[in-house]
């Protein structure tokens, strides 16, 4: 076997696929004298790097339990003009993570608010944070199994150390006081050290009758508004959206 044949099957081996692929083109040009050797290596090996970050990108996504992909630029930011769109964006910029801040999304049900949160959290993703996205009531059974199972600090601790855990729709489903401590007990280990985003459709003032405690509701929300954006929306369903243009557009 020659040596050629030799590099194929060692960039078999070693998974380099894009070299692989791309290596007989290489292997002409330099011989045509239009790239030399280290420019040509360069090249190839980066190739497989971005390969490799794209996965890495993929699998945190993936792993994270996002409900859909969605970007920012996804979002119609004219259809909710409650919204300051210069502040949603310099959240992609992550600065709020480097402060351990938390982010609550509050508004009624179609706002928008799970599709910002989870645009934020891939940002987040992408730039390799450990990321987790979960809905409340997920959440809760979740806390309740392992409170059975007598490994609730394992799991409080284990949910305590993503640097962006994302809760949705809190407030959707009553929680009753047990579960309220249990959470109390996340939010607690996650304070000042790790960020959190929440979306809710109740008002911060309906959370003592959500928890069926105040004095829990209130230690909780001090815990998540101490380093907090509140973003507030107050536009009219996405959900309803096209329904509405086409109503509209009946009338005319």
């Amino acid at each position: 076997m020659n040596n050629y044949n030799k590099l194929l099957n060692n960039l078999d081996l070693l998974k380099l696929n894009k070299v692989k692929e791309k290596l007989d083109d290489y292997v002409d040009l330099i011989n045509k004298k239009e790239k030399n050797f280290i420019d040509s290596l360069y090249e190839l090996t980066n190739m497989e790097i971005k390969i490799m970050e794209e996965k890495r990108i993929l699998h945190s996504i993936q792993f994270a339990g996002f409900p859909f992909l969605k970007s920012l630029d996804d979002f119609d930011f004219t259809f909710q003009p409650s919204i300051n769109k210069e502040e949603i964006y310099d959240f992609k910029n992550l600065r709020f993570m480097t402060k351990n801040e938390n982010i609550l999304f509050v508004g009624s049900p179609g706002v928008g608010k799970t599709h910002l949160a989870t645009a934020i959290g891939i940002e987040n993703a992408k730039s390799n944070h450990s990321t987790y996205f979960i809905n409340c009531n997920d959440l809760i059974q979740s806390l309740k199994k392992a409170h059975l199972q007598n490994r609730l600090d394992d799991k409080l601790k284990t949910l305590a150390k993503y640097k962006l855990l994302i809760i949705d729709e809190v407030g959707y489903l009553p929680i009753d006081v047990d579960s309220a401590n249990m959470l109390f007990q996340l939010i607690n280990k996650r304070y000042e050290k790790n960020s959190t985003i929440i979306t809710t459709n109740k008002p911060f003032s309906k959370w003592g009758e959500l928890f069926g405690d105040n004095m829990i509701a209130n230690a909780i929300l001090d815990r998540l508004l101490h380093h907090a954006h509140v973003i507030t929306i107050t536009g009219k369903s996405y959900r309803t959206k096209d329904i509405l243009i086409d109503s509209e557009k009946n009338k005319q």
